[in-house]
């Protein structure tokens, strides 16, 4: 299954992100209302980074409370390791677990479509082992 197949089969497909001249507090707060790990950082409709937990932990604990007034195009992961929309999500997972990070952009060229988590592609895959497994189970009790 590709990413762009999983973005379609969602209910809510509205991306929450941030801008690089939003201030720290600004992003913190909408991480902490929207209950999400990571915004993309969007410059126009190119992501310019990510800003995430990991983001918001290390500045506060390098620079304290003052990084809440900061522009989080100071302090966020860039440049952003992106993903095509083709791309299978196996692939997605290899490279979320190769690079250690949780969230990835889905991009169409330049353009952010969609934003992926490593939860979404476990729960992917978990779902698919379930159906194998059931496709076995009737498999034996038919044969």
């Amino acid at each position: 299954m590709s990413i762009a197949q999983i973005i379609e089969g969602r209910e809510d497909r509205t991306i929450i992100s941030c801008t690089p001249r939003d201030t720290v507090a600004v992003a913190a707060s909408l991480l902490a209302e929207k209950r999400i790990g990571a915004l993309p950082v969007l410059d126009g409709k190119g992501v310019a980074g990510i800003f995430s937990e990991r983001d918001l932990l290390y500045c506060v604990a390098r620079e304290g409370a003052e990084v809440l007034s900061r522009a989080v195009g100071e302090v966020m992961t860039s440049p952003a390791i992106t993903i095509d929309t083709k791309a299978d999500a196996l692939t997605a997972l290899s490279l979320m677990t190769r690079r250690r990070i949780r969230h990835l952009p889905v991009c169409d060229g330049d353009r952010l479509i969609g934003f992926v988590s490593i939860g979404d592609l476990v729960k992917y895959r978990m779902d698919r082992i379930e159906h194998e497994a059931d496709q076995m189970r009737e498999y034996i009790r038919t044969a």
